[in-house]
């Protein structure tokens, strides 16, 4: 049998998708990048948003081979799929421990003459022979990391925690382990990725936090950058500031969602614009060269015109690296669904478009500022490239002629928008 694995979503599928790639690799399952080269699809779906899961439909649709349907649309809608698209094998998180076995019976496969190799908890999830790793060897010096699943707080616009389920950390020793392997393939850099990575570690023994896990992966031999993404920024505490600011990635992705009292409270949030103010000048203190990110979301139920100005004002004076806009999507399941104060569609697209614009300018005015900062540079084998303090989307540094592969510090020469030119100093 041979498989091709469809990713869409978030940072999270995608670690997800490597597990399923080891298992199936471990398993002697063949796994193609070309649908044609396929035997079957197995389509790794995203159900956030309304938008994703029209993707998530349209490209299970568009399969020209038998589907196999997982991820979280799968696990947010299995009964409704499987009865709507009949011809589409449908399955939850629950089937990825059996993946291959399932595979093959559905295939009506025997087992192989030899045993599979066992994929231990300790062992990297994402296997030397699986596709993913194979590009990701190819292309790129970073790797998304999963540290937990699943969410504990009860955002009221969010459908993780009624999808995922309950918090669940990865033991440090684990997470450890496959931060090893992948040094030793080539990877510089490892992006730590959960749905609320300060939530860390709660659930694992006494001293098995957030800090003792990056304290623990500074270690790692052959790992430059250690990336955490999703912080959420009611827990961020003295201590992990502290360790972050002053890594060799000082880099805080901190989703705000809003800067209203009153919207924060709707949302089942913390926060204001002088708390959120405050947070940033904390970690300024203790690196002002930190870079930050943040995502908004505009037209949530009750949001009036003053609380957007409020939210347009902050953004001009946090001084964010990168900023993330989303305009609000009404989603079944969740407490927001039932909020009265709902906005048409074309308003949330209107007011989502003007604070875009209104980002767009104070990105590129901080990215302007930084003009003459000596900043640390991690160039992939394309020869594209990202300062310490630019994440996956947060935008680039484009180097005069750069050596593919390597990392060194450069001087950022000028901007364009939110993208940096940079001269390498030293490699």
């Amino acid at each position: 049998m041979k498989v091709q694995i469809v990713t869409l979503g978030c940072a999270r599928n995608e670690t997800d998708s490597e597990e399923l790639a080891g298992r199936l690799a471990a398993a002697d399952i063949g796994l193609v990048d070309d649908e044609d080269d396929a035997d079957l699809v197995l389509v790794n779906t995203c159900g956030f948003i309304d938008a994703a899961k029209k993707d998530s439909i349209d490209v299970i649709l568009a399969a020209g081979k038998p589907v196999v349907a997982v991820g979280c649309l799968a696990e947010r809608y299995g009964a409704q799929l499987a009865a709507e698209l009949p011809d589409v094998t449908v399955w939850g998180f629950d089937a990825y421990p059996g993946i291959a076995d399932r595979l093959r019976e559905l295939a009506g496969e025997q087992p192989p003459r030899r045993p599979a190799r066992k994929l231990e908890l300790a062992t990297p999830i994402v296997q030397p022979e699986s596709t993913f790793a194979r590009e990701l060897l190819r292309h790129s010096r970073s790797a998304p990391l999963k540290i937990a699943t699943g969410c504990d707080r009860r955002c009221t616009f969010c459908a993780i925690p009624g999808i995922r389920g309950r918090f669940h950390s990865r033991p440090i020793a684990e997470v450890v382990a496959e931060a090893r392997w992948l040094a030793a393939q080539g990877i510089a850099e490892v992006v730590l990725v959960s749905e609320n990575s300060t939530s860390y570690g709660k659930d694992l023994g006494p001293g098995e936090d957030l800090v003792a896990l990056l304290r623990a992966l500074e270690a790692v031999e052959g790992l430059a950058w250690v990336r955490v993404v999703y912080l959420q920024p009611a827990e961020t505490r003295p201590q992990l500031i502290e360790q972050i600011a002053n890594s060799r990635v000082p880099y805080f992705d901190l989703p705000f969602q809003h800067v209203s009292p009153a919207i924060l409270k709707r949302m089942r949030r913390y926060g204001d614009t002088e708390q959120f103010l405050g947070l940033l000048a904390k970690i300024r203190a203790v690196n002002p060269r930190a870079g930050v990110r943040s995502n908004f979301i505009v037209g949530f139920p009750g949001e009036t015109e003053a609380e957007l100005e409020l939210l347009a004002e902050f953004v001009n004076a946090a001084e964010l690296d990168a900023i993330g806009i989303f305009g609000y999507s009404d989603e079944e399941g969740t407490e927001a669904h039932a909020l009265d104060g709902k906005l048409p569609q074309g308003e949330i697209n209107a007011r989502v478009d003007w604070l875009a614009d209104i980002t767009e300018e104070a990105v590129a005015q901080r990215a302007e500022r930084r003009v003459g900062e000596r900043v640390e540079v991690l160039i992939d084998y394309d020869g594209s490239a990202r300062a310490a303090h630019q994440g996956d989307d947060d935008g680039s540094t484009t180097i005069e002629n750069p050596m593919p592969g390597t990392l060194g510090c450069a001087i950022v020469t000028a901007n364009e928008g939110v993208d940096l030119l940079a001269r390498m100093i030293t490699r």
